[in-house]
């Protein structure tokens, strides 16, 4: 499916639930995302689209030169994609300078399941959040490992597993 076949009221490829025109479509268009989590969706929607000029233009600026139009357009329309998951953010709202966002991207290529695990630093420079790189797979844990039954680090009281650890 490509940008110029895609209805806008179409489910948006992200699987935000939203309709394209409603999520991720605007931003397609040329509206600034207003969050790293956003332009990450939009990223994703871009592949699932192919508008590649969009993946392009979406980089920061000074590390576009090794962007590959054509192994990327190569992958973007080779691949089906069935949708991305949002694992975790960190800042990268509004009035931030910097977010980084864990997603897993899942598509098939030639029939056969595929997934892309990683981890993405944004920059929000002159009103526009860009993309600036990736690491594949989780981001390294900045704290000690909390067990299911310690405390909850967020101080409520409850075992982890009642609490923060209830959704992981």
């Amino acid at each position: 499916m490509t940008a110029e076949t895609t209805p806008a009221s179409a489910e948006c490829p992200c699987r935000s639930g939203k309709s394209l025109d409603a999520c991720c479509g605007p931003y397609l268009a040329g509206l600034p995302a207003p969050t790293a989590e956003a332009l990450m969706r939009s990223r994703y929607s871009a592949f699932a689209t192919g508008n590649i000029d969009y993946l392009h233009d979406t980089l920061l600026p000074n590390t576009r030169d090794d962007f590959n139009r054509e192994e990327i357009e190569n992958w973007a329309k080779n691949s089906v994609w069935t949708g991305v998951e949002i694992r975790g953010t960190e800042a990268g709202q509004p009035g931030d300078s910097e977010g980084v966002v864990e997603f897993v991207a899942r598509f098939s290529m030639n029939g056969k399941p595929m997934t892309h695990h990683e981890t993405s630093r944004f920059a929000h420079q002159d009103g526009r959040w860009y993309y600036v790189d990736g690491t594949l797979g989780a981001r390294p844990r900045s704290g000690p490992k909390v067990g299911r039954n310690d405390p909850c680090p967020c101080g409520s009281g409850k075992k982890y597993k009642k609490c923060h650890g209830a959704a992981a």
